[in-house]
């Protein structure tokens, strides 16, 4: 951050810059009245603002956009119910809607989402029924850049549809885990990979699962070493962390640079 005001100073100094440009790029948010739209949050964490759509108007979901399109920004918008996202798509139907996810994105062509698209991450779900939360973690890491392998309905009721695809899944440089009922799965796949396991329970289960709480503090108590639990539900999260990690390792092996 500091470099960049030092860059945006000297610009100005050397007159390549006007004082009126400089003003535009250390505007740190965008108020729209409803919501401040943070605009630096790409130049800090290298991806920009991420929309939380449930409990936003789709008039309100489309005036964002409107502002991070004008920006040139990648965007992403969760928890969109399939009514409001027929809404926004009216006014933008170059979007990317996945009814499965509850996500609207728009990819756009930058490279430093691009390069990447060098490494992996796995996205695992037990069960069928946790395809919604695998799918939001999947689309998420899609659209910072990264390529994802997913292995869906691997629960460990039926240990052998793991093992079948574990040699893959080592491969990857993050592996995002989701599961309801007893939440057993990251402990299996902690025991059997050696990078970052983010293990994200849902609120899929019977009776005293307690709408996923019961798989949130299995999760957090697993044996295996290696394991980050999210908050029920947040495929998101699980998503984005696996994505910062296959960032940071993909620009050290570009950089020839050791960890």
């Amino acid at each position: 951050m500091d470099n960049m005001i030092d860059n945006i100073l000297n610009d100005v100094k050397e007159g390549t810059m006007t004082p009126d440009q400089a003003k535009k790029e250390l505007k740190t948010y965008e108020d729209l009245g409803f919501a401040k739209l943070d605009i630096h949050r790409s130049k800090r964490q290298g991806f920009p603002e991420v929309v939380f759509g449930e409990g936003k108007t789709a008039e309100q979901i489309t005036q964002i956009i409107q502002s991070l399109g004008e920006m040139g920004e990648p965007i992403l918008v969760t928890r969109v119910s399939d009514d409001k996202a027929k809404s926004v798509l009216d006014h933008y139907p170059e979007l990317e809607h996945h009814s499965t996810a509850r996500t609207l994105v728009q990819h756009k062509s930058n490279a430093s989402l691009d390069k990447d698209r060098q490494g992996s991450i796995s996205i695992l779900c037990a069960g069928t029924s946790d395809l919604p939360v695998a799918e939001e973690a999947a689309v998420t890491a899609e659209a910072m850049g990264v390529n994802v392998k997913r292995f869906y309905d691997v629960g460990v009721s039926g240990l052998h549809r793991l093992i079948d695809q574990i040699d893959t899944i080592r491969q990857g440089h993050a592996t995002v885990v989701v599961a309801g009922m007893e939440g057993a799965l990251p402990s299996v796949v902690g025991g059997l990979v050696s990078h970052p396991v983010f293990a994200v329970p849902t609120s899929v289960g019977y009776g005293a699962h307690f709408n996923g709480v019961s798989s949130l503090l299995s999760m957090l108590n697993a044996c295996a070493p290696g394991i980050s639990v999210l908050n029920i539900d947040n495929g998101f999260g699980g998503g984005y962390n696996a994505a910062l990690v296959n960032r940071m390792l993909s620009e050290t092996q570009r950089e020839g640079r050791s960890i």
